[in-house]
């Protein structure tokens, strides 16, 4: 997609004509073709609610700052530590004490005294409240440090059609896409429930290197450009996952609601929905199948089910035999040996050489998970088209 093709509008109508001292800090971007003045008038007219000022959330205050978005919210309600200066480069030893709104609205201004911010220096923990918050932006950028938070802006959004860029790190790698209710998946297509406390390691428990955070929170800056003026193509409908170690990207499609994204990005005429209406992920070339009536003879011969639901999806639907992991571990090292492999991990007993079924209810965790097990090394798995809920209705 293009700005020239239409596919997805921009956010945002033009601002007024820019002044001399606003030509002159966007000269750079007056010379790029799919921006220029127009471009930059969006900018200066949008409103973006960024969540969290931390690793990610400096980079994308940073870049859009300098970018010329009119308005920037930054929601935190933490203070600068020590331990965060080696990531979160919004904030200075000086800063140390301080409350992270106040110093990334400081380093806003310093930046650029004509962009405007607004400092919501409190945990969001009410739908009603973040639903009223997240009404009065154009789009949200979540850089959320912990999954309550995470969940409780993706709903907002879905509740308010608002788009949201995400992001998310651990370790070395990373991971972005752009969740727009209407046109593509939400963030609970990919995720449906918050994982148990304590089922996922933190940035404090694990590790994160602070320049993953740069690269990652750059991306998400840049998806955010994108979508309001309407520029190149989104990842709507797509996670671009980051493994810092190898320095490689990797591409996951998904699709939501039965429709693949280009197709939610398109006329209501040009939408089609698969056949049983739910979430479903992209085909892959070499991640094989298993069709939701093939299953009860895959597990009778013997076949390992790794099961990526959440404990009350399970509860609802048991599937026979099935491991429980969490997607997010599966996830936490693409390209390398996913850590729930390693010795003591949900899936260290599990033969690489054996069939295993990978499930999930929908077939979007599954077919993620999926794809990990294989690079790992895993010749013979597959995962359940449709999902569990598939597999009920067959």
């Amino acid at each position: 997609m293009s700005a020239t093709t239409g596919a997805l509008p921009p956010l945002v109508a033009p601002g007024p004509p820019l002044d001399a001292e606003r030509r002159r800090r966007a000269a750079r971007h007056l010379v790029l073709a799919e921006l220029g003045e127009e471009g930059q008038r969006r900018l200066a007219a949008a409103r973006v609610l960024v969540v969290g000022a931390g690793g990610l959330g400096s980079p994308v205050v940073s870049y859009l700052a300098a970018a010329g978005v009119g308005t920037l919210g930054v929601v935190d309600d933490d203070v600068v530590s020590t331990s965060n200066l080696q990531r979160q480069v919004l904030h200075g030893a000086a800063d140390v004490g301080r409350p992270k709104t106040a110093s990334a609205a400081d380093a806003v201004r310093a930046l650029d005294p004509g962009v405007g911010v607004v400092e919501h220096g409190r945990r969001l923990a009410d739908p009603d409240e973040a639903a009223e918050l997240v009404r009065g932006y154009d789009l949200v950028v979540d850089g959320a440090d912990n999954f309550p938070t995470r969940y409780l802006v993706a709903d907002a959004c879905a509740a308010a059609g608002v788009p949201e860029v995400w992001g998310s790190v651990l370790r070395w790698d990373g991971q972005v896409s752009v969740f727009w209710p209407g046109r593509g998946p939400t963030y609970r297509d990919l995720f449906p429930a918050s994982p148990p406390p304590d089922s996922v390691a933190s940035c404090q428990e694990a590790g994160v290197l602070g320049a993953v955070c740069g690269v990652v929170g750059s991306v998400m800056a840049a998806e955010a450009v994108k979508l309001i003026t309407g520029t190149g193509r989104p990842l709507v409908g797509r996670v671009v996952v980051l493994d810092a170690l190898a320095m490689s990207w990797r591409e996951l499609p998904l699709r939501a609601g039965g429709r693949d994204a280009a197709a939610a990005a398109a006329p209501e005429e040009g939408r089609r929905r698969g056949d049983h209406g739910q979430v479903v992920a992209a085909d892959r070339p070499g991640v094989p199948e298993v069709a939701p009536e093939d299953l009860d003879a895959l597990l009778a011969s013997g076949a390992a089910v790794v099961d990526v639901r959440g404990e009350a999806e399970r509860a609802a639907a048991p599937v026979p035999g099935g491991v429980r992991v969490d997607l997010h571990e599966v996830l936490a090292a693409p390209g390398r040996r996913p850590a729930a492999l390693e010795e003591g991990g949900a899936l260290a007993d599990l033969d690489a050489g054996a069939p295993v079924v990978v499930v999930c209810s929908t077939g979007v965790r599954s077919l993620l998970a999926a794809e990990q097990l294989q690079d790992a090394g895993f010749a013979r798995v597959l995962h359940l088209r449709g999902g569990v809920t598939a597999w009920l209705e067959r």
